[in-house]
């Protein structure tokens, strides 16, 4: 039940991380997707847990990660940016957030 590290939240945020959270009704809007990956990247900024692994980050962005640190560095640096991150989350569709439009039937 525990983590090797003895760690409870370890094992909720592993599982977190594992599964989708939300599945959107239907595609979202420009609109609607800025105000999501926005939303999302100030709660990452303010301290939230992340809904991405370390090792996808380092996946996604190991371009970048070689640019800036170099091939042996870059193995052990993560990406930091909060719209990066939000936006990946945003494409994994693990970002608990979604949108009501509130449209009007006729």
């Amino acid at each position: 039940m525990f983590e090797e590290d003895g760690s409870v939240i370890g094992l909720i945020w592993r599982s977190m991380v594992a599964r989708s959270m939300v599945e959107p009704a239907r595609a979202h809007t420009r609109f609607e997707k800025a105000r999501i990956i926005g939303a999302r990247a100030l709660q990452i900024s303010m301290g939230a847990p992340l809904f991405v692994s370390e090792d996808e980050l380092r996946e996604k962005f190991s371009g970048e990660l070689i640019q800036l640190y170099g091939v042996d560095d870059a193995k052990e640096k993560v990406v930091l940016d909060p719209m990066k991150i939000a936006t990946l989350e945003y494409e994994q569709n693990r970002i608990p957030i979604d949108i009501d439009p509130h449209f009007e039937e006729e």
